[in-house]
């Protein structure tokens, strides 16, 4: 069982699901209050670590689809399908996995500052981010070291440094053995060809200044979608749910009174 917070007493889930750098305390208090702004408006919310992060152990491996079976299961443990999937970023590739392979297990989908594919795989581009976010830890800085020199380069121009060091504070517990292997995941991953297969309602949630995955590039993966959607939340980059709290809560939220039977009643 993946370690979890759990929220609210609805009587529908939604599962929180983390990028690279976070664990299950991004959605927390400290860091914008995601989560318990979902479970006030009626959700029964699941905050996980995803394997290898927080308290959850390693997964056979650190591919997205061991991470899709490993929050399957939980939440099937859980009694909690098929559920909402807010996913952030790698969050929202385990997402889109898990409708792809396993879409009884879905009611709904969140996909923020996320996308359908990693770059070309092989491409330049692809291996040029790599080498730069694994070129701190080459050099024997640790995650600290990294987190403090890639949080401020992820954010929104002007972002106070209060909202930067709780992020950092969440990258830096990351374990380092666990992050090499997820990057190299994240490298690989590529679901282009089955979002016109996912029949779920899907909201993608880009970030103005999100330089990983632009607006443009959500709004072009929201139209292959048969029930894809794009909104955009200005003044945030891409940890866009603690740079812009509210915003990203109310965007969820209502996003979520219209997907019929996956809403609270």
């Amino acid at each position: 069982m993946l370690a979890h917070d759990l929220i609210g007493s609805g009587s529908h889930t939604i599962a929180l699901l983390h990028g690279i750098g976070g664990g299950r305390a991004i959605w927390d208090d400290a860091r914008g209050g995601t989560a318990r702004a979902l479970a006030a408006a009626g959700w029964r919310v699941l905050a996980f670590d995803l394997p290898g992060y927080g308290e959850s152990p390693p997964g056979p491996d650190a591919s997205i689809g061991s991470m899709a079976a490993a929050v399957v299961a939980a939440l099937r443990g859980l009694g909690a399908r098929p559920a909402v999937l807010l996913g952030h970023s790698m969050g929202g590739m385990v997402g889109l996995e898990i409708a792809a392979t396993q879409p009884q297990a879905v009611g709904a989908l969140v996909l923020a500052c996320t996308s359908s594919a990693f770059g070309r795989p092989g491409g330049d581009w692809q291996e040029g981010f790599v080498r730069a976010r694994l070129a701190p830890l080459d050099a024997g800085l640790g995650m600290a070291a990294l987190a403090r020199q890639l949080v401020p380069s992820m954010v929104a121009p002007g972002t106070g440094a209060a909202v930067v060091d709780a992020c950092v504070e969440v990258m830096a517990r990351v374990p380092e053995p666990t992050y090499r292997a997820v990057l190299g995941a994240i490298a690989g991953f590529d679901r282009r060809e089955s979002l016109a297969g996912i029949g779920v309602p899907t909201l993608c949630l880009s970030a103005e200044h999100d330089r990983t995955a632009p607006p443009d590039v959500m709004q072009r993966m929201a139209a292959r979608l048969p029930l894809g959607q794009h909104q955009v939340i200005a003044g945030a980059g891409h940890l866009a749910n603690v740079e812009q709290p509210s915003a990203f809560a109310q965007a969820v939220i209502h996003f979520l009174a219209r997907c019929g039977p996956a809403a609270p009643s």
